[in-house]
C-alpha cells in the first residue's frame, strides 16, 4: 500500500512506444508524460488505433516480443520499470500493478471453476494458503456485490452471466490490493444498469483500497463520472490533458472539440442540431503527416504553420485548471461558437402509412427439466418466453428504439421478424402481409430484400472466405439494385465512404479488419440494397464516437432520403434518446413502457425506464441527473415472477400485489401506455431524471444559431468570390476575343 497520498504511484514521463516489424519501426505512441497518486483517477480517451491501449500495456512493459519502450520512462512507486527483469515485472504484474480488460472471458479460463482462478492470484504473488485464499476471494465477492459467493466459486466462467463475469474480473485484480488499476474498455460491452453499478463499485473499491485507476475508453460520459483528470489522444500523442471541469468547460484542441460535436446530448435534436462526424480518418503509425498529425482533419488548419514543426504541449492560461495542457498552435484563436457547435438542420423525415404491426406477439422455447425430481418422474416441458404479448406499430420513415438490458427479449423479436424465428402466437404484419408465421426460406425475394438486419455480432455474418467488396457487392446484384460491374463497384466504394473504411477494403477479407471495421461492413451491406425497413441490433456499441456520429447520421440521411422505417434496438438510452420517434421498454419479454420519445422521457415513468435512464452517462457537467443503481440481477427466464416481472428489482415496489398480479396497461395521454400497479397520478409526481437548466438550452440553441449564419455567411461569401472571380475570367476571355478580333482585321496602308 502507498505511505503517502502526497507520494506519486505513476510517473511517466515523454514515453515513446514502437513496435518493430519487417518494415521497420512503427512508433504507437510518442511523447506521452502523466502523474497519479493513491486514490486518484485518470482517464485517456480518444479513437481506436490512437494509442490508449498501447499506454496500458507499456506501463507493464508488456508489448509483446516485436514491442518495447525505445524512449522516456516509467515509474511505479519510484521504481523504473524498464530496468526491472522479467522476474520482477512478474511480482507487480497481477499484484501491484492490475489490469480489467473489454472482455472477461480474456481473463477467465472456461476450463477452470472461478474459485481456483481467484484462489490463484493470493497463492502465486502471497503464498496464503488454500483456506485463506478461499476466506479471501469469498470476501472480495461480497465487496463486488455478487450474490451467493459460494456457487459462484464454484461455478465456471459460462455458468454466469456477462456482467457477472466481468465482476469477478474486477475481484480478481483487486484481490491483492494493487497501487495500481487499468481499466480498457471495462463496461463497454455491458448494460447501461450494470454499468452504473459496475462504475460505483470501482469508485468504492478504489477509496477504500487507495488504489489509483488509470481508465480507457471513448465513452466521454463515462470519463466525466469517474475520472479526475482526462488525457485526450489522438495518432500516438496527447493532444490535450486536464481535470474533468477545464476539458468539459473549456476544451481547447479541435479535436476534443470534434468528439464532444459526436455525442448525442439529451437536449440534443437530430433534426435542428445533427451530429457532426470529425472528418477524414486517424491515420495509421507509419503515415502520420508533417507537423501536427490532426492537421489533414482539422478545420482550423493554417498552412505554413500547423504543417510545419511538430507542435508540443503548452499550458492553457485562460481557465483555472494549473494542468491544463494542450497541443495546437492555434488553440487560443479557436471559435468555440463554431468548433463545437452541431451540424446544419435537417428536415424531418416524413412519417407515411402504417407500415408495421405487432399484434399480440409471442415467442416461447421449450425447455426439458432435467433436474433430479423430474428425471425420475419421467420428465417435464418448461416454456422460455423470450417474447410475451409484444404489440406496438411502426409507420414509414419512423425510427422506433427498442431498448432494455441484455436478456429481455430484443434479439429474439427481431430474429421473429427476420423470419429466422417463427412467432409462437399472435401476429407480425409487414405491408398488411402476416410474416411472423414465415421462416426465412419460404419468404420471397420482394419480403427478404424489404427487410435487412444489422447485428450485433458482425463475425456472425460475414463469410470469412470472400472479400468485403464481394459480400457488399452480393447483395446490391441480388436484390436488383444494380447489374452494370461498373455501377456495382462504385456503389461499393460509395458505401465504403459513408461507413469510413479506406477503399482498399474491397479486396480484404474479415480477418484482416478489427471488430469494429466489420461492424461497419455489417452496415454497408445491410443498406446496400435500399430496404424499405432496417432492424439495427445494437449496431453502434462497438464503434468510435465519431464513427458512431457518423454512421448515426447516414441512417437519419437515408431514412430521410428512402423514407425507410428503422427498428434501432440498444441498451444505450442516449442513442435512441436521439434517434428515435418513439420508444418502446422492455423487461424480460414483457412492454414496461411504449410512447413517443418524449413521452418516454419526461414523467410518469415506469420505475424501470426511470432507472434506465438514470443509468446513462451524460457528458455535460451542466446537465443534473438523479441517482438510481438497481440492485439484483435479471430474474432467470424458467422461472419467472408470477405478477410484475419487475417487482424483484422495483424500488417503487408498493406490497404484494406486485408478486402476485401482473399489472395492467394504464393510458396516459393518446399514445403512452406504462404496465405499473402504481397509479398515474402517483407516478406523475416523479421528478425528472434529467434535468437541462432553461439557460443551457438557450445558450446551446444561440451558439447552434451563431454557428450555423457564420458557416452560410462562409458559404455565401465563397459562392460570391467564386461568381466573382468566374466573371472576371468571363470579363478577361472576352477582353482577349476582342483583342484577337482587332489584330485580325487588316489595316489599310497609308497613301504614299
Amino acid at each position: 500500500m502507498i505511505e503517502s497520498n502526497d507520494e506519486y504511484v505513476l510517473e511517466i514521463n515523454n514515453l515513446c512506444l514502437s513496435y518493430f516489424v519487417r518494415a521497420g519501426e512503427i512508433p504507437a505512441v510518442v511523447d506521452f508524460s502523466c502523474t497519479l497518486k493513491a486514490g486518484e483517477s485518470i482517464g485517456l480517451v480518444g479513437e481506436s488505433g490512437c494509442g490508449k491501449s498501447t499506454v496500458a500495456l507499456g506501463i507493464m512493459n508488456y508489448m509483446g516480443n516485436n514491442g518495447g519502450i525505445v524512449g522516456g520512462s516509467i515509474k511505479f512507486k519510484g521504481r523504473d520499470m524498464v530496468a526491472l527483469n522479467e522476474e520482477e515485472l512478474r511480482h507487480i504484474r497481477g499484484s501491484e500493478i492490475s489490469m480489467i480488460y473489454q472482455e472477461p472471458m480474456v481473463a477467465l479460463n472456461p476450463s477452470l471453476t472461478l474459485g481456483s482462478q481467484l484462489m490463484e492470484v493470493l497463492i502465486v504473488h502471497e503464498g496464503v494458503s488454500q483456506a485463506e485464499a478461499r476466506k479471501r476471494s469469498i470476501q472480495m465477492l461480497d465487496d463486488v456485490k455478487l450474490p451467493d459467493a459460494e456457487r459462484v466459486m464454484n461455478a465456471y466462467p459460462h455458468q454466469i452471466s456477462g456482467g457477472q463475469q466481468q465482476r469477478v474480473v474486477i475481484a480478481m485484480a483487486l484481490l491483492s490490493s494493487p497501487a495500481l488499476l487499468l481499466l480498457d474498455e471495462p463496461t463497454t460491452a455491458l448494460d447501461v444498469t450494470v454499468e452504473a453499478g459496475i462504475v460505483e463499485l470501482i469508485a468504492e473499491l478504489s477509496k477504500k483500497y487507495g488504489t489509483a485507476l488509470l481508465y480507457i475508453s471513448h465513452n466521454l460520459g463515462l470519463m466525466l463520472e469517474v475520472c479526475d483528470r482526462i488525457c485526450v489522444m489522438y495518432s500516438g500523442e496527447v493532444v490535450e490533458e486536464g481535470s474533468i471541469d477545464s476539458i468539459f468547460t473549456w476544451p481547447k484542441h479541435p479535436y476534443t472539440h470534434g468528439l464532444f460535436g459526436c455525442i448525442p446530448l439529451p437536449h440534443a435534436d437530430k433534426n435542428a442540431r445533427p451530429l457532426t462526424a470529425i472528418t477524414g480518418q486517424l491515420p495509421l503509425p507509419h503515415e502520420r503527416p508533417p507537423g501536427c498529425n490532426f492537421g489533414p482533419r482539422c478545420s482550423f488548419f493554417k498552412e505554413g504553420l500547423c504543417d510545419g514543426d511538430d507542435p508540443h504541449m503548452e499550458e492553457v492560461t485562460t481557465d483555472n485548471d494549473p494542468v491544463h495542457r494542450v497541443r495546437c498552435y492555434r488553440w487560443n484563436e479557436v471559435d468555440t461558437s463554431v468548433a463545437m457547435s452541431a451540424g446544419i438542420g435537417k428536415d424531418a423525415a416524413e412519417i407515411g402509412e402504417t407500415v408495421l404491426e405487432i399484434d399480440n406477439m409471442k415467442k416461447y422455447y421449450e425447455v426439458q427439466d432435467t433436474s433430479m425430481g423430474a428425471l425420475f418422474s419421467g420428465g417435464m416441458t418448461k416454456y422460455v418466453k423470450a417474447n410475451e404479448s409484444i404489440n406496438f406499430t411502426a409507420k414509414r420513415g419512423q425510427t422506433v428504439g427498442i431498448v432494455g438490458e441484455s436478456g429481455c427479449g430484443k434479439s429474439t423479436f427481431a430474429k421473429v421478424l427476420m423470419g429466422l424465428e417463427t412467432a409462437t402466437s399472435g401476429e407480425v404484419r409487414l405491408a398488411g402481409t402476416n410474416i411472423g408465421d414465415l421462416p426465412v426460406k419460404t419468404r420471397t425475394p420482394k419480403q427478404l430484400g424489404s427487410l435487412q438486419m444489422v447485428f450485433q455480432n458482425p463475425n456472425d455474418t460475414l463469410n470469412p472466405s470472400i472479400t468485403i467488396g464481394s459480400a457488399i457487392s452480393r447483395v446490391i446484384t441480388k436484390f436488383g439494385v444494380e447489374s452494370d460491374p461498373e455501377k456495382v463497384y462504385e456503389r461499393v466504394m460509395q458505401l465504403l465512404d459513408i461507413v469510413k473504411l479506406p477503399r482498399d477494403f474491397y479486396i480484404r477479407r474479415p480477418r484482416q479488419l478489427s471488430g469494429g471495421q466489420k461492424q461497419r461492413v455489417g452496415i454497408a451491406r445491410a443498406f446496400a440494397g435500399n430496404p424499405a425497413m432496417v432492424i439495427a441490433d445494437e449496431p453502434i456499441s462497438a464503434l468510435d464516437v465519431s464513427v458512431a456520429a457518423a454512421v448515426t447520421e447516414l441512417l437519419m440521411d437515408i431514412q430521410r432520403e428512402h423514407k425507410t422505417t428503422l427498428l434501432f434496438i440498444s441498451h444505450d438510452l442516449s442513442a435512441v434518446r436521439y434517434l428515435a420517434d418513439r420508444i418502446v421498454v422492455m423487461y424480460l419479454g414483457q412492454i414496461m413502457e411504449r410512447g413517443t420519445t418524449d413521452e418516454v422521457f419526461s414523467p410518469p415513468y415506469h420505475p424501470y425506464t426511470e432507472a434506465l435512464l438514470s443509468a446513462v452517462p451524460i457528458a455535460d457537467p451542466e446537465i443534473e441527473k438523479r441517482h438510481i443503481v438497481l440492485e439484483g440481477n435479471l430474474p432467470s427466464v424458467l422461472d419467472p415472477p408470477r405478477g410484475c416481472p419487475f417487482c424483484t428489482r422495483c424500488p417503487s415496489r408498493i406490497g404484494e400485489i406486485c408478486d402476485d398480479v401482473p399489472p395492467a396497461v394504464q393510458i396516459d395521454g393518446e399514445s403512452h401506455a406504462i404496465a405499473c400497479h402504481i397509479p398515474l397520478e402517483e407516478l406523475r409526481k416523479a421528478e425528472p431524471v434529467v434535468k437541462v437548466p432553461s439557460d443551457l438550452q438557450k445558450k446551446r440553441s444561440l451558439l447552434a444559431k451563431e454557428a450555423r449564419a457564420k458557416v452560410m455567411a462562409a458559404e455565401a461569401a465563397a459562392a460570391e468570390a467564386a461568381a466573382a472571380e468566374a466573371k472576371a475570367k468571363a470579363a478577361a476571355a472576352a477582353a482577349a476575343v476582342a483583342e484577337a478580333r482587332v489584330d485580325a482585321v487588316p489595316v489599310d496602308k497609308e497613301p504614299g
